[in-house]
């Protein structure tokens, strides 16, 4: 009966399973421990099924990778809605990412631990990911800018260093909050919103830090 219910099921909708199943293994046991038995077992699927859709370990980390990167741009794409002013936007991305990593830590643990150590295949495909998001951050931020500063014309170039600060914070503190009990995602949201928009609130008035001038020692 069990080979029947199977061949009966989709084979985009088996595929997912499989999926399911390895990205929860990955995230746990770490790419190098985990094994296609444990992942064919929690799927309920026979390895060489995950074989014959999958072909590979490396294959299938992949797709892993792959499907968690764009399920996570996804959301943190809809949660903002660029017709409202610039701090809210940047307050319902960084919610959004939070809230999409918190709900989903094994997944984040593939793309933010697992693929970025284990060969230059696997960090590519996160790289890309990134990529995606720290020019949405970019562009989320840009437009506050140039708000503030009355200069529509401002380059991007001026706060691309800040989105790719910001989006590193983001990934090191969803990290932490995965293992800290206690800290939800929107306290993570708000703790990175309260440290970033201060910072950026001056240098949108016009106020940045500057660091002091350097002491030129003489040489005896």
């Amino acid at each position: 009966m069990g080979a029947v219910k199977s061949k009966r099921m989709p084979r985009a909708v088996r595929e997912q399973q499989m999926l399911d199943a390895a990205v929860r293994t990955f995230g746990q046991r770490g790419y190098m421990a985990a094994s296609m038995d444990e992942i064919a077992e929690l799927a309920g699927v026979s390895k060489p099924l995950v074989y014959l859709y999958l072909n590979s370990k490396e294959d299938l980390f992949t797709a892993c990778i792959r499907r968690e990167a764009k399920a996570l741009t996804v959301a943190v794409r809809a949660g903002v809605d660029p017709a409202l002013p610039a701090d809210r936007q940047l307050w319902d991305g960084l919610r959004a990412f939070f809230t999409h990593t918190a709900r989903h830590p094994d997944a984040w643990s593939v793309l933010h631990l697992q693929a970025r150590t284990h060969g230059e295949p696997f960090a590519a495909e996160v790289a890309s990911m990134r990529e995606e998001i720290v020019a949405f951050v970019t562009g989320l931020i840009v437009v506050a800018a140039r708000a503030a500063h009355r200069d529509p014309d401002l380059a991007e170039r001026e706060v691309a260093g800040l989105a790719e600060a910001l989006v590193g914070a983001a990934e090191s503190l969803a990290a932490w909050a995965n293992v800290t009990p206690g800290v939800s995602a929107r306290q993570a949201a708000a703790t990175l919103m309260n440290f970033a928009w201060a910072g950026l609130g001056n240098l949108m008035d016009g106020q940045p830090w500057s660091p002091p001038e350097p002491v030129h020692e003489a040489i005896g």
